[in-house]
């Protein structure tokens, strides 16, 4: 397996179940958005969720946040960028970007900590780091 990247980006059209009355990207969804850029960020390097979770690994939000800049409407094709910005001992914390083409539509961050199956605080395996952030461990 390839170790994890540092950014990876996937492309969303924006379904009209996911929209308000004005046809605008209701703010949740962002959310929903930024879960499937870490998903296939960690699916890029040949691992997944499922996989993790059979080995007894979990991975839990303890923040989460969004800054919106502009909004998202429906049918629109956007690009999100996700990043891993710093891995300590037991914490990951991510950036996800939003865009419309070049047009930069929310910034968003979580951080995420490791947990086995009763919830214990566990460390950041090694291949969840990415080979540029040594320093952060």
């Amino acid at each position: 397996m390839q170790p994890i990247p540092t950014t990876h980006e996937i492309r969303i059209r924006v379904r009209y179940a996911e929209t308000d009355q004005m046809g605008i990207l209701y703010h949740g969804n962002y959310f929903a958005y930024f879960e499937m850029g870490r998903t296939e960020l960690l699916r890029s390097c040949g691992r997944t969720y499922r996989e993790m979770e059979e080995a007894g690994i979990f991975v839990v939000v303890v923040k989460l946040d969004c800054s919106y800049k502009k909004p998202a409407k429906y049918d629109d094709l956007l690009t999100l960028r996700t990043e891993v910005k710093r891995v300590t001992r037991v914490k990951l914390e991510h950036e996800y970007r939003l865009f419309r083409g070049e047009e930069l539509l929310a910034v968003g961050h979580t951080t995420l900590a490791v947990v086995d199956r009763d919830g214990r605080i566990r460390p950041v395996p090694d291949w969840m780091v990415p080979e540029e952030y040594p320093e952060n461990r």
